[in-house]
């Protein structure tokens, strides 16, 4: 027997009242996360619940509702909490969560057409444009996030380089072997972009770092002439703006000149660094920025909008519009009407189906401005000080890298397994929740400093536990 087939509530009354128990109830979870564990291991029986097999009849919201608090919301990441240093994650606000609801609701595909949140993509470009120095005429769009970002750039590098029947002949069309560069240092999605663009990740070149962690830039020179004298044709450099282990900042501006002077393009993988460029304390050490070919970074990381709102910022428009438009009789644009506004962001890039991505991250500069926001980036970079601080001063403890930005690097005087060990404990004991990566061959203990609720407490905890941790093994 066949029953409605709106999706809209028969109650609305009942749906407000449970609608608005669903708000505070989360604003409650962001108010009160401090009392929670930052995060805690699933149980099995949980984890079981969520193998059944696809539901056929319809379950009443409130029942999937208390689902969800019971065994979806206990179990999260735990990045919005303030003791989560685990991996380079925002902690998100409010704000950014109220300004998600208004996007879902208004529903909006961003692929194109003529409306207001395209608008509102386009303001965050121009502010975007104004922030790192960038021509009128520079394009950019909301993706994913850096990864995504970062492989559209190579995209428009390998146009650059190859010209238009690099869109029909593809790679195989051409002889040249191109080949691009970044630092040892640089993060692994690089060589997956190069894959995914059918360059190869064998063709990306990986230079050595300084005793800073950044790139080596008269190695990078010596790796560019060697290609070039074995037939080679070196096309990108991609500079880091934070590396993802230490946070360093490669030398953006020796880079430009040498990019400028063997006429390749440059791109800067800003993922969390680049968004610095907000704090007129931090803005110094992103000089150079301001001559790349194109940047890639995250408002979702450190500015702190909710997850996802990545973005590619492309110096020549013309190019990037030309490396993704592909006309089709069912996109046909107009001078009026809602088709018009023309080039629309799937000229720009692989998605035509886009969220609303630019709303929370409008919501989020609007409310905070750029100056609240570069002194909540300068002050995650003094709990990070304080951290280091506290490490050389601990004689059971060793600090192995620079702390350049707002992340640390350091291990208990003892073997990689022990330190391993550490770091499992601390986060299934839900006060702190480091993670690891690997420094000159040894295990460290990464601590990332970028949820906006870190405090200086948060890291002594850290410290007092690491040390306890590593003392009872």
């Amino acid at each position: 027997m066949s029953g409605p087939t709106s999706l809209d509530p028969k109650n609305w009354d009942e749906l407000r009242t449970l609608g608005h128990r669903m708000l505070d109830d989360m604003l409650d979870h962001i108010q009160h996360i401090r009392e929670r564990p930052v995060w805690q291991p699933i149980p099995s029986s949980v984890r079981n619940g969520f193998a059944e097999t696809v539901p056929l009849l319809p379950t009443p919201l409130a029942e999937s509702y208390r689902n969800f608090l019971e065994n979806i919301a206990p179990y999260a990441t735990g990045n919005p909490h303030p003791g989560f240093m685990g991996w380079v994650h925002g902690g998100g606000t409010p704000v950014g969560m109220l300004a998600e609801m208004l996007a879902a609701g208004l529903n909006a595909n961003l692929g194109g057409r003529d409306h207001m949140p395209i608008v509102v993509e386009r303001q965050i470009l121009a502010w975007v444009r104004e922030l790192f120095a960038f021509p009128p005429t520079a394009s950019g769009l909301f993706v994913t996030g850096t990864s995504m970002a970062n492989f559209i750039a190579v995209l428009v590098a390998r146009k650059r380089a190859l010209g238009d029947d690099v869109r029909t002949e593809g790679v195989q069309g051409t002889a040249r072997r191109l080949m691009a560069y970044t630092s040892q240092a640089g993060h692994g999605c690089i060589a997956k972009a190069m894959d995914m663009a059918g360059l190869g990740s064998v063709a990306l070149r990986k230079i050595s770092v300084d005793k800073n962690q950044r790139m080596d830039v008269d190695a990078l020179a010596r790796a560019i002439q060697a290609d070039r004298l074995a037939g080679h044709s070196p096309f990108l450099v991609v500079a880091t703006a934070g590396t993802v282990d230490v946070g360093a900042i490669d030398d953006l501006e020796s880079i430009a000149d040498l990019c400028g002077r063997e006429d390749i393009a440059m791109h800067v993988d800003g993922a969390f660094g680049a968004t610095a460029i907000m704090s007129p304390k931090l803005k110094p050490l992103l000089k150079g920025i301001e001559r790349a070919d194109s940047l890639a970074f995250d408002f979702h990381k450190w500015a702190q909008v909710p997850y996802d709102a990545g973005f590619i910022l492309v110096r020549d428009g013309a190019l990037h519009q030309s490396t993704f438009d592909n006309p089709a009789h069912y996109l046909g644009r107009e001078a009026r009407g809602l088709a018009a506004g023309s080039p629309w962001p799937c000229d720009f890039g692989p998605d035509l189906s886009r969220g609303f991505r630019a709303l929370k991250t409008w919501f989020t500069l609007k409310t905070f401005g750029t100056e609240h926001l570069g002194r909540m980036m300068e002050h995650s970079c003094a709990v990070a000080q304080h951290l280091k601080a506290r490490i050389l001063a601990e004689p059971r403890l060793e600090l192995l890298a620079p702390v350049p930005l707002n992340i640390v690097c350091f291990r208990y005087r003892a073997g990689d397994q022990a330190n391993r060990d550490i770091v499992i404990a601390l986060q299934e004991g839900g006060i702190v929740a480091p993670s690891t990566t690997v420094i000159d061959g040894k295990l460290a203990i990464r601590a990332a400093i970028f949820n906006h609720r870190t405090e200086f407490a948060d890291v002594d905890r850290l410290v007092e536990q690491s040390v306890a941790i590593g003392g009872a093994l």
